[in-house]
């Protein structure tokens, strides 16, 4: 505030994957430091990590976000009314986060979302054979049996963020393309061949909902491969 935010009219808190997540924890409070004639607002970029069981059935990621929640007593920051029903590690996750924030919020993210399909999906710890080791590296590898499997993890995802769709000043962008972090790459941003949802690129959306010029800038791709403006992102 010293070094001159405390002078703006506009703020946005913004971040990518683990500053994704961030940006939701600290949303509402990073809002409450101004005065309320400030439009704050906040976009998680690929932070809306899920919890769901990886292909050997186990909840694996929750052990690490468990680890994260008691080492850095991240409970101080989680919602108080999740805290009141579930564990503070459940409350840590983004499905039940969205739930209590009241900051104007947009969520960029994959469906498809890579890092989450090698880490959380099919992380080490669930002995991959090489056909998934192969499908978590480049999605165009996997088998129709395997896109079966991404595409629950997926629909998990649009399950998860319907909540957003009764919040009026929210939006999202949630697209089809394995990839992750897309506000920090101008090709994924805002470039001629960036991913497209209803024929607008990320930077339009967001643009639209920020300035407000579109009520409910709320895009969902379907189901991986439709999309064909995601080509550029995949890996070579």
């Amino acid at each position: 505030m010293e070094k001159g935010l405390a002078n703006a009219t506009q703020a946005l808190l913004t971040g990518c994957s683990a500053g994704g997540l961030a940006t939701l924890l600290h949303c509402d409070d990073f809002s409450a430091r101004f005065p309320q004639e400030v439009s704050v607002k906040c976009l998680a970029d690929a932070g809306f990590f899920l919890d769901v069981k990886d292909i050997s059935g186990e909840r694996s990621f929750w052990s690490v976000y468990d680890g994260v929640v008691h080492l850095q007593n991240v409970r101080e920051v989680l919602p108080k009314d999740c805290l009141a029903n579930k564990e503070p590690t459940e409350c840590f996750f983004p499905a039940e986060l969205i739930k209590s924030i009241r900051t104007p919020t947009f969520i960029l993210n994959s469906g498809y979302d890579s890092w989450q399909i090698r880490y959380v999906l099919v992380p080490g710890s669930s002995a991959p054979n090489k056909a998934w080791l192969s499908c978590k590296e480049n999605i165009q590898n996997c088998s129709s049996t395997q896109i079966e499997v991404l595409d629950g993890f997926r629909n998990a995802m649009v399950n998860d963020l319907k909540v957003v769709e009764d919040k009026e000043d929210w939006g999202m962008f949630i697209d089809s393309c394995f990839t992750h972090c897309q506000t920090i790459y101008g090709i994924s941003w805002n470039s001629p061949i960036s991913p497209r949802l209803g024929n607008k690129t990320i930077a339009e959306v967001v643009g639209a909902w920020h300035s407000r010029r579109s009520q409910g800038a709320k895009e969902i791709d379907c189901e991986y491969p439709c999309n064909p403006t995601c080509s550029s992102l995949l890996p070579t």
